[in-house]
């Protein structure tokens, strides 16, 4: 029976391989390494920058292990998302460290670099033709949009990972890719089942988070001609039914479907069997193929200029009702900046009151207990930083000693830090939740070989 044994050794590349937990799954005789790098998860800062999220020296650690590992046992290291957003600049990054790897290390091989950033000409030309199609809840755009983005990538599925395989690479460093694309390439490579390789894929993409662990560690798949096996690397941990299933809900509309470039898993009528004390077997798992390939466009600009200030308060006058207390403030200085000549359109502010409603927005329930004491961040936002800058220093004075009613004394309040009003520079916004139609998997993606 045709098979395929997948080491997954971190959900994120960047997080921090466990060396222990990577040598057992290395002792399970993998066919290859499969790690994510990617994320939309932290905004679109990562991805507007060119830059990742993870420091230099994380990566180091984590590409390290895993590429020594790799070309010690002649297996392939597939990386996907490099540096969180999977642009241009993060696959270099990550190929000047794989190098840099391969010289210290003596190896000698193939790295290829798989970039999926596009050229917003190009995307206009697919907007002309009708090839580009919004996703539920994307903001609507014009032609223009491809313009104002910084940068955009388009996700791939498992294509680019095979062709590179294909192509002789020890090492592939992709762009942007679905993270199911990466860990469910060289099963399908192996000819295993489809629809177990992706349901598979789609289980291990973070790691042990399809686990009863707490940890950061990886897991192994196996993936045959019927279905697939999950089993931990870390001691004391387990895979169970609940856990394996659950994780179709992660970061998906329908527990039952999820879908890809080139289809969708229809999991209906998948089950899980407990194996052992550690692994679950999934068969039963369909996939149904996709009438047209497409790749989910990630887009993302610059939205203005930011600045925050952040204040501690205790006075028990503010505390029985603190949201009337920030419409008051808010109110109050809204009108107080129109005084002095500034429209309303050039800034926009918003509270969060940390310790009260700053998370879970909407009315609290009644009966909540008033705080002992609250944390107001102020936010600013303008399209200079020397406006935003302007608007939070008008605040401050008012975050400072504005009162619950002007009945009584002004209080004191206390900034926790000085200067009190903190320039955050650019901020940014995601622009782009869309698909584009391909005719071939490959279209949009390039590849470069670097041979050592």
């Amino acid at each position: 029976m045709k098979s395929c044994r997948i080491l997954m050794p971190t959900g994120g590349l960047g997080s921090g391989i466990n060396q222990e937990s990577f040598d057992r799954g290395m002792s399970m005789n993998p066919d290859v390494i499969a790690i994510d790098g990617g994320s939309t998860d932290s905004g679109p800062a990562s991805l507007a920058c060119g830059q990742c999220k993870y420091s230099r020296p994380m990566l180091e650690h984590d590409l390290r292990i895993a590429v020594i590992g790799g070309m010690k046992a002649g297996i392939p290291v597939l990386v996907g998302s490099c540096g969180t957003s999977g642009t241009n600049s993060t696959v270099d990054e990550c190929v000047d460290i794989v190098e840099e790897i391969f010289v210290k290390e003596g190896f000698k091989g193939r790295i290829a670099k798989v970039y999926s950033q596009q050229d917003p000409e190009m995307l206009k030309k697919k907007w002309d033709e009708g090839k580009i199609h919004a996703l539920e809840g994307a903001p609507e755009i014009t032609k223009e949009v491809f313009d104002e983005c910084e940068n955009i990538v388009a996700l791939m599925g498992a294509e680019p990972f095979i062709q590179a395989m294909k192509d002789g690479a020890d090492v592939v460093l992709c762009g942007r890719a679905t993270d199911t694309g990466i860990i469910a390439a060289m099963p399908l490579m192996m000819g295993c089942d489809t629809a177990a390789a992706w349901h598979g894929a789609k289980t291990v993409e973070c790691g042990s988070q399809c686990t009863d662990g707490a940890g950061g560690d990886g897991v192994f798949l196996v993936v045959d001609e019927k279905g697939f096996y999950v089993t931990p690397l870390q001691e004391g941990v387990h895979c169970t039914p609940y856990t394996i299933s659950a994780h179709l809900l992660y970061e998906n509309v329908d527990p039952f479907r999820l879908t890809e470039p080139s289809g969708s898993i229809l999991a209906e009528d998948a089950v899980y069997t407990q194996v052992d004390d550690y692994t679950v077997y999934v068969t039963g798992t369909k996939f149904e193929h996709a009438k047209q390939y497409t790749m989910k466009l990630e887009g993302a600009s610059v939205m203005g200029y930011q600045n925050i200030s952040l204040v501690g308060i205790a006075d028990t006058k503010v505390m029985v009702d603190p949201e009337q207390w920030i419409r008051n403030i808010s109110d109050h200085v809204s009108k107080h900046i129109t005084k002095i000549g500034i429209s309303p359109d050039e800034y926009s502010f918003n509270f969060k009151a940390y310790g009260y409603n700053a998370v879970i927005a909407g009315p609290v329930p009644e009966g909540t207990p008033a705080p002992r004491e609250l944390g107001i961040l102020l936010t600013v936002t303008a399209a200079t930083q020397e406006r935003a800058t302007q608007i939070a220093k008008i605040f401050n004075p008012f975050l400072l000693h504005y009162p619950a009613d002007f009945k009584t004394q002004l209080p004191s309040f206390a900034f926790p830090f000085s200067p009190v009003d903190c320039p955050r520079g650019r901020t940014y916004e995601f622009r782009l939740h869309h698909v584009v139609d391909v005719d071939d998997p490959l279209e949009l993606v390039q590849f470069e070989y670097i041979d050592l």
